[in-house]
């Protein structure tokens, strides 16, 4: 007689493999160390410090798309400007509870993101890029002639937030919107790792390296760039309401071509295709911006730019694909020694 399988024995495995995959490294443990530090011994940096972690949600966002699927885009901003209108009109016109609107603004964004890129990911390479920042201009235009609902050049304020969770209020120093912002970012960082390590995330690479090989597998690659496209899409929005409900304003520079950009210097910066470059490339970022403008005001471009250049010339892959570089080399070593 044929024995029966052992489905709780094989299942073990695959549930201690899954465990592995997501549970915190010891990077996510290091970046926690890092935020709980920087909020008591940097407390006056800490509107800066919300910056970062909101950049790093729009980083991680992008990074999905580029890095893992392979989309090509200049105007990821439009998903981070939706966001925000989507956070502050809601909050204006509707309820001020401030989870409920990053609920709101990330739906606004899925959305825009599954319209558009059933259209925009029907082209490849120089094409993509250029639908992409054609999508990114209309919203832009389009924000900026509704002024009786968006404020147009003015910018959409006047909106209150709520405390979170009725009892968090954001106070004038910023730690209130620190905490909440990283708690975010926490949360972000861990839906995006899931669907890196999925076997949708195993299939957006492969579509990424190849996708007339995975067409003639049978996957549906228009309908998974789709889906991956709008989940981005909904993160980023994310990171735009963020935006909108620590500053109180969103402005018309939410939706512009400079913000795709930045953010692409910030994977470029971390690495792309690597979740933890996106953490890094942000907090390089916004740093040296910060402390370019403290050094020259008016120059503080040039400064950043160089430094940008030498980081890059330095580290081809980015800085995350530069230390994983010297960790292989330095493991190797151990191995022959």
């Amino acid at each position: 007689m044929r024995k029966p399988e052992n489905t709780i024995g094989t299942s073990v495995p695959e549930m201690r493999s899954a465990l592995r995959t997501h549970r915190f490294g010891w990077f996510e443990i290091v970046m926690l160390v890092v935020f709980v530090a920087v909020y008591y011994l940097l407390p006056g940096y800490l509107p800066l410090a919300t910056q970062v972690a909101i950049m790093i949600i729009f980083a991680i966002s992008l990074d999905l798309a580029l890095g893992y699927g392979g989309i090509e885009t200049l105007g990821h901003a439009v998903f981070y400007g939706i966001g925000g209108y989507a956070a502050g009109l809601y909050a204006l016109h509707v309820w001020q509870e401030p989870i409920s609107g990053l609920l709101v603004a990330a739906i606004a964004a899925g959305i825009f993101g599954i319209v558009s890129g059933v259209v925009v990911l029907r082209a490849k390479g120089l094409t993509l890029v250029m639908l992409t920042l054609a999508c990114a201009t209309m919203v832009h235009e389009f924000a900026n002639s509704m002024r009786a609902v968006t404020g147009g050049d003015d910018g959409l304020s006047g909106y209150r937030i709520d405390p979170v969770f009725g009892l968090f209020r954001f106070d004038l120093f910023g730690r209130t919107a620190y905490i909440y912002s990283v708690c975010i970012l926490v949360v972000v960082f861990l839906i995006a790792r899931v669907v890196a390590n999925s076997n949708f995330g195993l299939t957006a690479r492969g579509i990424r390296s190849n996708a007339q090989r995975m067409q003639l597998l049978g996957v549906p690659v228009l309908n998974r760039l789709v889906l991956l496209y709008a989940i981005s899409g909904a993160l980023a929005g994310i990171a735009g309401a963020l935006s909108a409900q620590v500053t109180k304003l969103v402005g018309l520079n939410t939706l512009a071509f400079t913000l795709s950009g930045n953010v692409l210097i910030v994977l470029i910066l971390g690495g792309i295709g690597r979740l933890y470059g996106a953490v890094i490339g942000s907090i390089v970022f916004v740093v040296l911006s910060d402390r370019a403008a403290a050094i020259d005001p008016f120059n503080w471009l040039f400064i950043l730019g160089g430094l940008i250049v030498l980081t890059v010339w330095l580290a081809p892959d980015g800085i995350a694909g530069r230390f994983s570089a010297l960790t292989q080399q330095l493991r190797g070593r151990e191995r022959k020694s």
